[in-house]
This record gives C-alpha cells, structure tokens and sequence, in this order.
C-alpha cells in the first residue's frame, strides 16, 4: 500500500507537501530565534545552549537537537527526491515542445527547480559555516553570536546568506500554496484567495526576518 502510494504521482506530491509543511514549521521557529541575536550576544549565546539542553533530565545532552536534525534531514531529502522523480515524470511525459506557447507562468514557478538547487546547496554550506565552522574563518567554538557576525562581516557570506533567502521566499510563496493544493485545502475561491494571501505573507516575512540579521551587521546594529 505504501510503495503503492509512493509510486504515484499524487502520493509524490503528498510527500512533497507534508515534508514542505514540516521544514516551513522549522523555518518560522529558526527565523525566531535568529531574531534574538539583536538582544545582545547573552540572550543569543544562552539561547543556542537552551536548544542543546531542551528536554534534559528526560533526554540526554543534545538529544532533542538531534532529533530535530533527524527528522528535517527526512524532510529534506523526500522534499528533494520527490520533486526530482515527479520533475522527470513531467519531462518524460511531454518529450516535444508545445505547438502552442502556454500563458507565462510566475517567476516563482519558473524558478521553482533552481531555488531548490539553490536552497539545497545552501544548507550543505550554512552546516559548514556555522555547525562544523568548517568555512568560518573567524569562528570561536562556542560563542555562536560572534560567529554570527563573523560570518556577515565578510562579503560572501552576505552574497550567500542573502540570495539563498530571497530563493527561500520564492520557494515558500509557491510551494506554500502547492502543498495546500495537494492536500486539498482549495476547495472555494475565499479559500484560495486567503492561501495566496497567507503564502505571499509568509514569504515575505521569513525573507525580512532572516535577512534582518546580515543587515543589522552590515550596518553595526549588531556586532
């Protein structure tokens, strides 16, 4: 039933729409604790330790992260290879070009493949930035807001950081909607009004909360 499921196109899009709502889920609770680093390095570097010791004495040290990293790297990777298989569905599907040139799509949509490429090669990056602090340069092991501010004192990490969140934000403004296409929540034109609304919403205040932070750096609101 399950490899049943999987193998169709509408259990594809179903995975693809729940794993999307679980990252989307992260993001806004991620976003948020970002957002403490303009209360100074205290409040920043006690927050980091709080994640590593959410549910102690019940869990071990870091369990509770790990099980979050757990369960997004899942996420990740379904979201990931049911958009490449249903992608090369598409194609196969229609190998010939249309005779007749079909209405303009968004830019969101037309951009949908490559923010993911994107988006995908920014985690890769932003684990070896500010996890392993493989690429960090100035980074001091355990001091999470000073490697914050390290890694947007540098252009690069601006560059990166800022154009992998506005890929974030298109992705989110479609992909929001999709999902709830998929699960069925657009039954009315009211309800499709206010999906659209919420995943424009959505999109824009993720883009500006996380891109908050490298400008406050740039600008010395926070360093």
């Amino acid at each position: 039933m399950a490899r049943t499921l999987w193998d169709s196109n509408i259990g594809k899009k179903t995975v693809m729409a729940v794993s999307g709502l679980v990252m989307l889920l992260y993001l806004i609770v991620h976003m948020l604790g970002n957002l403490k680093i303009f209360f100074g390095a205290g409040e920043f570097n006690g927050y980091a330790h709080w994640l590593r010791t959410l549910g102690e004495p019940f869990l071990h040290h870091e369990w509770a992260l790990w099980i979050v990293r757990v369960v997004l790297v899942a996420a990740v990777v379904l979201h990931a290879v049911s958009a490449y298989q249903l992608s090369r569905r598409d194609l196969a599907a229609r190998p010939v070009g249309y005779a007749h040139k079909r209405r303009r799509a968004s830019y969101a949509t037309r951009t949908m493949r490559w923010g993911g490429v994107i988006l995908g090669l920014f985690i890769v990056w932003h684990l070896l930035d500010l996890t392993t602090l493989t690429v960090n340069e100035n980074a001091q092991p355990g001091h999470p807001y000073e490697n914050v501010v390290a890694t947007f004192d540098t252009w690069y990490g601006n560059v990166v950081y800022i154009t992998a969140m506005l890929a974030l934000g298109l992705h989110i403004r479609h992909g929001f909607y999709s999902a709830a296409q998929t699960l069925g929540a657009t039954a009315s034109a009211a309800r499709q009004r206010a999906l659209k609304t919420t995943a424009n919403g959505l999109a824009l205040l993720l883009t500006l909360g996380f891109v908050s932070v490298p400008v406050a750096v740039m600008t010395g609101v926070v360093s």
